[in-house]
């Protein structure tokens, strides 16, 4: 095994550009006007679902509200309902699609807490499998995900057109 090699090129990207641009991802991802690109999956009128580009598990989504907002605590009640309508639904799509055995839901507010994004509060939703947590994140730094973003968003897509 010590000559063998495990390649997530896709990784590389995400080392790089971190940290280097001052553009939100969640502020210019719907500005795209193309939401296949920018890989949002649905639009809502104070919040949109958007599949994660490094995501943890296949099916990671994210709802994130249009608002530039920092802290959750700020976000006004009709969008914070709404984040959690979408999360719902998101569930309940990702269910009929993947059939994941359970669910991580959670919101990182502050670097010191996990935050990717600081500036833009969102909410994750991941689902997960038993087993899914092997040891390739902890071996080898990687993660092995049977799907492509392309293929998540087309099977995500359509749940969200109904």
């Amino acid at each position: 095994m010590a000559n063998e090699r495990i390649w997530a090129p896709w990784r590389l990207k995400y080392i790089k550009d971190a940290d280097k641009s001052d553009e939100c991802i969640f502020c210019a991802k719907p500005a795209l006007g193309d939401d296949r690109q920018a890989l949002i999956v649905h639009r809502g009128e104070s919040c949109f679902v958007i599949l994660n580009l490094f995501p943890y598990t296949s099916g990671h989504l994210m709802v994130a509200p249009y608002e530039h907002i920092g802290h959750f605590a700020e976000i006004p009640p009709e969008t914070t309902a709404e984040m959690n309508a979408l999360a719902q639904r998101s569930m309940r799509i990702l269910e009929g699609v993947y059939r994941p055995e359970g669910f991580n839901l959670g919101i990182n507010q502050g670097r010191i807490a996990g935050a990717g994004v600081e500036g833009h509060i969102h909410l994750h939703v991941v689902p997960r499998w038993a087993g899914d947590n092997n040891y390739m994140p902890v071996i080898a730094d990687t993660k092995v995900m049977p799907q492509s973003l392309e293929e998540s968003y087309d099977a995500l897509q359509g749940g969200f057109a109904e």
